[in-house]
C-alpha cells in the first residue's frame, strides 16, 4: 500500500522515497509483522481461553504431553494476519507474485482453521476428513501451479536448476505443473507432521523462510543473479517482504509458542505456512534448495511413511513412534533437547542452501 501513497507522500516530504528501496520495505515488514503478532498475541490467546479452544492430546505418545491438553490452539490465525497485514502494507500489490503467495497461504490457513475447528469445537477427533483436505489441497496447489505455468514468460521460469551444479538445468514444459503441485501440498504436510513440540516447526520455519527471502532478492535483481549465475525472474524481488513480514510473524509467535508454549499454532498455521515456503521455492526457482533447507521438515516425513510402510509390510516397527521428534522423545530425550537440537540441525541445513547461491 505504502508503495502506491509513495508518489503523493514526496510531495510533502522528498524523504519518503525511502519507501520504494526494497530492502528498507523489507525490514518495515518484520518489524511491523512482529509487532503485530506481540500485541494480538495476548489478547488471542485469552480470546482461545474463554471459548475453551484447546488441543486435544494423543494419550498413546509421550506420557508428557498430556500436561499439554488444553493449551490454546489455532494460534497460527495470529501468524497467518500478521503476515498478510505487514505483506499488504509494505509490498508492491501491482505484482502477480505476491498475490499469488498470499492467495496460497490463506487458502491453506482456510483448510486448516476448518480442520482444528472441527477438532476443538466440534470435538471431531477426526477434524477435517483426510480426503477433503487432501482434495481442497490439491485443488489450491494445482491452481497456483496452472497460474505460475502459464504466466510465465522466460524459459527460467519453468526450469529446474540443480544447485552446485551451473550448467545442469532440466527444462520442465508442462511437467513444472506437476512438480510445483507437489511441492506446495508435500510442503505444507512435512511442516504440519513437524509441528508437535513447542516451538519445533516456527524456528525452522523462519529460518527457511528468511533464506528463500535471500534467494527472492537475488533471483529478481538482474546484476545479482548474473553474478551468481542464478536464474533471473523479473518481479520475483518483492517476496523478499511476504518472506520478511513471516520471519517477523514467526518470531512473535514464538514468543508465545516457546517451551512451555502457551499457545499452539494448529494446522491453520503448519498447513499454511508449509504452502508459503513451498510456493515461493517454486517462483524463486529453488525447489531442491528447499528440500536441502526444509531438512528437519523431509526426515519428519520420511519417518511417518516409513514407519507406516514398514508396519503394513512386516508388522514391525522402525521408530518408537512417528514422526521422528516423538521417537527421540520416547528413547527419553527432554522436550526442550529435542526441539533446539532440530533448530540447530536447521541453521546447519539453511547454510548449506544459501551456500549454493555462491558455490557451483
Amino acid at each position: 500500500m505504502f508503495v502506491w501513497l509513495t508518489p503523493y507522500l514526496i510531495q510533502f516530504d522528498a524523504g519518503f522515497s525511502v519507501l520504494q528501496y526494497l530492502t528498507l520495505r523489507a525490514i518495515f515488514s518484520v518489524l511491523t509483522a512482529l509487532g503485530v503478532s506481540l500485541l494480538l498475541g495476548p489478547r488471542l490467546i485469552r480470546t482461545l481461553k474463554k471459548y475453551q479452544i484447546g488441543q486435544a492430546v494423543r494419550s498413546d505418545g509421550p506420557q508428557s504431553h498430556l500436561t499439554k491438553a488444553g493449551t490454546p490452539t489455532m494460534g497460527g490465525a495470529l501468524i497467518i494476519i500478521s503476515i498478510i497485514v505487514s505483506t499488504l502494507l509494505w509490498a508492491d500489490l501491482s505484482n502477480q507474485y505476491v498475490w499469488v503467495t498470499i492467495l496460497v497461504t490463506a487458502g491453506f490457513a482456510w483448510i486448516g482453521w476448518v480442520d482444528d475447528y472441527r477438532k476443538v469445537v466440534h470435538r471431531n477427533s477426526k477434524g477435517l476428513s483426510a480426503r477433503y483436505k487432501y482434495f481442497w489441497q490439491s485443488a489450491i496447489g494445482l491452481a497456483a501451479a496452472v497460474f505460475l505455468f502459464s504466466c510465465a514468460e522466460t524459459p527460467n521460469q519453468t526450469t529446474l536448476f540443480v544447485p552446485f551444479f551451473k550448467d545442469i538445468a532440466i527444462p520442465l514444459g508442462l511437467s513444472f505443473i506437476v512438480l510445483s503441485y507437489f511441492v506446495i501440498v508435500g510442503t505444507s504436510n512435512a511442516v504440519n507432521l513437524t509441528d508437535g513440540l513447542d516451538g519445533l516447526a516456527i524456528l525452522p520455519t523462519v529460518l527457511v523462510g528468511g533464506a528463500l527471502g535471500v534467494f527472492a532478492y537475488a533471483t529478481g535483481h538482474s546484476v545479482f543473479s548474473d553474478y551468481l549465475q542464478i536464474p533471473y525472474v523479473a518481479g520475483v524481488g518483492e517476496l523478499i517482504v511476504f518472506c520478511a513480514a513471516l520471519v517477523g510473524a514467526g518470531l512473535g509467535f514464538l514468543w508465545f509458542n516457546t517451551y512451555p508454549a502457551q499457545v499452539f499454532m494448529g494446522d491453520v498455521g503448519s498447513l499454511s505456512l508449509g504452502a508459503a515456503l513451498g510456493v515461493i521455492a517454486v517462483v524463486v526457482r529453488q525447489e531442491l534448495v528447499l528440500f536441502i533447507m526444509g531438512g528437519v521438515f523431509v526426515a519428519e516425513t520420511l519417518s511417518v511413511i516409513l514407519q507406516v510402510a514398514s508396519f503394513k509390510l512386516t508388522g514391525k516397527r522402525i521408530f518408537r513412534m512417528a514422526p521422528l521428534h516423538h521417537h527421540f522423545e520416547l528413547k527419553g530425550w527432554p522436550e526442550p533437547r529435542v526441539i533446539v537440537r532440530f533448530w540447530i540441525i536447521t541453521v546447519f541445513l539453511v547454510l548449506v542452501g544459501l551456500a549454493t547461491l555462491k558455490i557451483r
